[in-house]
Parts: C-alpha cells; sequence; structure tokens
C-alpha cells in the first residue's frame, strides 16, 4: 500500500535494506525526518505529512518493522540511530530537523548524541524522556505493562484484513478515533496471506527497546548532554486512554537540567491521536513545522 502523494524509499543499511517514504519532495528548506513508535511504521505519520504540504517529510520504518522487518538485529536504539544516518546519506540529505513519537523519540535523541552534525532541533512526542516503571514491575514485565493490546497482536494471526481492523477498533485508544489514517496505518501493518495475516513487527526487536525506555545504559546522560534545541509534547492520556505516559511534572524536572528544552501540554487527545487524528495535529503542527523555528 502506497499513500496519496507518497514516495517509497529502499536505502542500504547494515544487513539490508531500509524502508519508508516521503512526501513533499518538491518542498525546499530543511527537511522533517519523523521517526515512529516501538510498534508503528512510517504510516503513522501520513496525516502529519499532509499537513505539512510546505516541507519534505521523511520516515523509515524502523529496523524490525514494516518493510524494514527482515533486517537483522541488534536493534537497539544506537542501531536505529545510525540507521537514520544511513538514510539521510542514501537520500541526499546533510541535516534535518527531526522529530520522534513514543520510542521514536529516544532513538531521535540517539541519533543526535551520535550524529549531531545531522540534527537540526528535535520534537518528542510524548516519548524521549526516561520513563520509570511502575512501583512493583519488574523490568522484565515493563512492555507488557507499558504497551498492552499492542504488544499482544505481535502473536496472534489474523483471517483477513477486516478483522485486524475490528482489533484495532476495539482498542480504547484508537477505536473512538478511528479514520483514515489509523485503517492505512494498521492495514500497513499486515504480512503474509489470509488466513495466517499477522502484524509485520519482530517482537524480539520490540523485546529489546522495552527495556531501553528507562534511560539506563548512559541514555539518560546522553539526553542531559544534548545543546540543540528540543521540544517536548505531553499527550495527557496515554496508550489505553488512561494514565498517562509522563506523569505532569516529569518533564519540567528534566527542564531543569535541559534549559532549552521548550515543553507543550496537548489538549484532549491520547498517545496515539495526538499524532494521527486532525484534533491532535492542529496542536502538533506549529511546533513539527521547520518554517515556523527555522525560517
Amino acid at each position: 500500500m502506497t499513500g496519496i502523494g507518497e514516495t517509497p524509499f529502499s536505502v542500504e543499511v547494515r544487513g539490508g535494506r531500509l524502508a519508508g517514504a516521503t512526501w513533499n519532495d518538491d518542498a525546499e528548506g530543511l527537511p522533517l525526518l519523523a521517526v515512529h513508535g516501538i510498534t508503528a511504521n512510517h504510516v503513522s505519520w501520513q496525516l502529519a505529512a499532509s499537513a505539512l504540504p510546505g516541507t519534505r517529510v521523511i520516515a523509515p520504518d524502523l529496523r524490525g518493522r514494516g518493510r524494514s522487518a527482515g533486517l537483522p538485529g541488534p536493534f537497539t536504539l544506537d542501531d536505529h540511530a545510525d540507521d537514520l544516518a544511513r538514510l539521510l546519506d542514501g537520500l541526499g540529505v546533510e541535516r534535518a530537523a527531526v522529530a520522534g513519537h513514543s520510542m521514536g523519540a529516544f532513538v531521535v535523541v540517539r541519533l543526535a548524541e551520535r550524529h549531531p552534525d545531522r540534527v537540526e532541533s528535535l520534537v518528542l512526542i510524548d516519548g524521549g524522556l526516561p520513563i520509570a516503571p511502575p512501583e512493583g514491575i519488574a523490568p522484565e514485565d515493563l512492555p507488557a505493562v507499558v504497551l498492552g493490546p499492542a504488544l499482544q497482536r505481535l502473536s496472534m494471526r489474523f483471517e483477513s484484513r477486516e478483522q485486524y481492523e475490528e482489533f484495532w477498533k476495539r482498542h480504547p485508544a484508537i477505536g473512538p478515533w478511528w479514520n483514515a489514517a489509523f485503517r492505512d496505518y494498521v492495514d500497513y501493518d499486515l504480512v503474509g496471506e489470509e488466513p495466517e495475516l499477522r502484524s509485520s513487527v519482530d517482537p524480539e526487536a520490540v523485546s529489546v527497546n522495552a527495556l531501553e525506555l528507562d534511560g539506563s545504559a548512559g541514555y539518560g546522560e546522553a539526553l542531559a548532554g544534548l545543546t540543540l534545541p528540543i521540544d517536548f509534547v505531553r499527550a495527557p492520556r496515554g496508550l489505553l486512554d488512561g494514565p498517562p505516559v509522563y506523569e505532569p511534572g516529569v518533564a519540567e524536572e528534566w527542564k531543569k537540567r535541559l534549559p532549552q528544552l521548550r515543553l507543550h501540554e496537548a489538549r484532549d487527545v491520547n498517545h496515539y491521536t495526538i499524532l494521527m487524528t486532525e484534533a491532535g495535529l492542529r496542536q502538533l503542527v506549529p511546533i513539527l513545522d521547520p518554517k515556523e523555528k527555522h525560517g
């Protein structure tokens, strides 16, 4: 499936080729490199790209997801960051404004740390700040607690695309706001043949990255050491449309360590709808738009 105005790409990286797409290729100025979440794919940025017609938007399928699912491990945040640098090389892009949603926000922090000459600024959308495990939850149980149905589907099989859509329509954070963007996103995720359709996402990649979201392995220090402009956008509701990923006050504590951090509170959206609905994008686009910030 290719979305309207979407140009697929395939760029050589370690172990194979990284897939994804660009939009608005004729747009001039600084492009936006847009990075999806832990069990997502590049299509999650389709609606945002249509809301930024004056900006070239570049969105990959991260290693282990979408049409990049066949790429081998390791799947660490560092590996994803290096893939993004190679992607920019392959597309002839020297420098970009960079945004990440959810786990993608952690990836772009590592990109800015490891390849600072490629990143003009960062937008972290409900992600990128270390997530402490809930009290009483062992680290190895964190993926199931945080991701819920998004993780469960990776071991499931579906008889038809319609059945997969119905699965997602029952998701408490997506179903009530179902739209064409969500439909295209979940349709792209399916691989295989009926009646054995499944998600493209590699569970090993997810398990590796879920354990990296607590700020360990030097991540917290890497984030604290950044000096470029950073915007952080918090969704008031989380992955199940309930408690948020970040409680109020978490970002304010990080601002004490990152004085250039600009904080934004989104209104009446959850972890998914902040990016994949018009109501969310009305709030997000002014923060994402490179022309607004960089001229």
